[in-house]
């Protein structure tokens, strides 16, 4: 896979932050004396106490944006089903995808006689998609040249007109980019859902680069993210579950052993 995310910014100090939010439920003092007190050892020590006691509101005050670039049409499908966010994509209706790359399923990937089936799917669609395209801006040029617009702005407003219809063929693997935006409540639940076995591929892939990403700015904050499973104790999924739950486990707590050994 070549997808890429970049942590583009964050809350700054953010485990101080929900810290300051949290002991201030609990505080008859200052909102300044809270945060100037607060030292490394007190915000891991309370963070630790927010875990324990499930207090998760505290952690909506910090957030965090990547740019995630090189994924499919089919894993943003996904993505934006997670609705305490913010979203922005490229946009097929401004952008022209002429000779879009796309993405290929591992399954696919790994077998010579099904990725040659679908690389000359993806050559089709990219054909009809330019000739759609042409042939919709002449067609939409013509119309506004008697209309009266100047030929410059006639063929400006066509092209766009002949880009937005002409996206209809696209299909799901075609690639793009998007920036997104969630707090650190809503990345936990987005982790519990996307790290887990039974979560696609591409989504699952992401969810864990974002997660490294996040564990080297908060480190206390996201020690125990992960599939369900990593807080529970056991696979909530019955019948569903991937049957490798001590595997999964030892993935997130062995990486989580790894990195307190290293700090």
């Amino acid at each position: 896979m070549k997808f890429k995310v970049v942590l583009l910014s964050h809350t700054p100090e953010p485990e101080k932050v929900v810290a300051t939010a949290a002991k201030l439920c609990y505080s008859n003092t200052t909102i300044e004396n809270i945060f100037e007190r607060l030292d490394d050892e007190t915000v891991k020590n309370f963070l630790n106490f927010l875990v324990e006691v499930g207090h998760q509101s505290p952690l909506e005050h910090v957030s965090f944006t990547f740019g995630i670039e090189g994924v499919s049409r089919s894993f943003t499908h996904q993505l934006v089903r997670h609705r305490i966010a913010s979203y922005s994509q490229q946009s097929q209706r401004y952008v022209k995808m002429d000779g879009f790359d796309y993405v290929i399923p591992p399954s696919i990937e790994e077998d010579e006689e099904l990725k040659n089936i679908f690389i000359d799917t993806m050559n089709q669609i990219a054909q009809a998609y330019a000739v759609l395209s042409e042939k919709l801006k002449r067609k939409h040029t013509e119309k506004f040249k008697i209309y009266g617009i100047s030929e410059k702005e006639a063929l400006k407003k066509a092209e766009k007109m002949a880009i937005e219809d002409a996206r209809y063929v696209l299909p799901n693997a075609c690639e793009t980019k998007i920036i997104m935006t969630m707090n650190a409540r809503e990345l936990l639940h987005f982790f519990s859902e996307r790290c887990c076995n039974r979560a696609q591929w591409e989504i699952r892939a992401v969810a864990d680069k974002i997660l490294e990403l996040v564990k080297n700015v908060a480190p206390n904050i996201f020690k125990f993210a992960g599939p369900k499973c990593i807080k529970l104790g056991y696979c909530p999924e019955g019948k569903f579950s991937c049957g490798e739950f001590e595997k999964v486990r030892e993935k997130y707590l062995g990486k989580m052993r790894e990195e307190h050994e290293n700090y």
